[in-house]
């Protein structure tokens, strides 16, 4: 199986079960958040040499997993932006690796050289295309009109949302090349570890929360 069948295989699981605990909310999702926490903090002590890197790193983690929390429990609002973030995440990751996979453009940066300037691109544009998604899921839920979302203010938290999301992908990626170490884990097939698949997440969930807080959402 290739490394690319493998994430496939490994995201039409975690997908689902992620969704699953975080729509069923209370003690699942109490109790999902935790086994992230220490799943994250055992790969962060194992993988990271660093004091500073492991510091900030679960720093950034503790943070992320709150506002997850937050954003599950407060209002329904909150829930929606939840699932938002999310399904806008994984929008972002897909568009870059498909873009950058067929767009061979300019290297981002040295840090990750896998990252280039076409990958950015399709990321923002898959995340603007994850309104869409984010409306049907909305109307099959929450019975809200899909023209609810289609406002300028939406186009522009997908960017903000996404470069958030590829920043926090970069940052992560510049301590694993601090400490030389390729993947943080193994627990996800085609992945590596829990740090690897949520980078992005965590960044993109502190700015929606931070964007909630303003009340900026909906």
């Amino acid at each position: 199986m290739t490394n690319l069948n493998k994430r496939i295989f490994t995201s039409l699981i975690v997908f689902p079960v992620s969704m699953f605990f975080i729509i069923k909310g209370g003690n699942y999702i109490v109790s999902f958040l935790y086994a992230i926490l220490i799943l994250a903090n055992f790969e962060a002590f194992s993988a990271f040499k660093r004091k500073t890197s492991i510091i900030f790193l679960d720093s950034i983690l503790v943070v992320s997993l709150l506002s997850i929390l937050h954003l599950r429990n407060d209002t329904t609002s909150s829930l929606i932006l939840l699932l938002w973030v999310i399904i806008l995440t994984i929008s972002s990751d897909i568009g870059g690796y498909i873009f950058g996979k067929i767009f061979k453009w300019k290297r981002l940066t040295n840090i990750s050289p896998n990252k280039t300037l076409s990958g950015v691109i399709g990321s923002l544009i898959f995340s603007i295309f994850s309104i869409l998604l984010l409306g049907l899921i909305c109307k099959i839920l929450f019975q809200i009109d899909l023209s609810f979302f289609l406002k300028f203010k939406y186009f522009i938290f997908a960017i903000i949302l996404s470069l958030s999301a590829q920043l926090g992908d970069l940052m992560v990626s510049y301590f694993k090349r601090l400490d030389k170490i390729k993947d943080t884990g193994k627990i996800l097939p085609g992945h590596g570890g829990i740090f690897d698949r949520i980078d992005s997440l965590m960044f993109s969930t502190i700015v929606a929360n931070i964007l909630y807080y303003l009340k900026l959402f909906p």
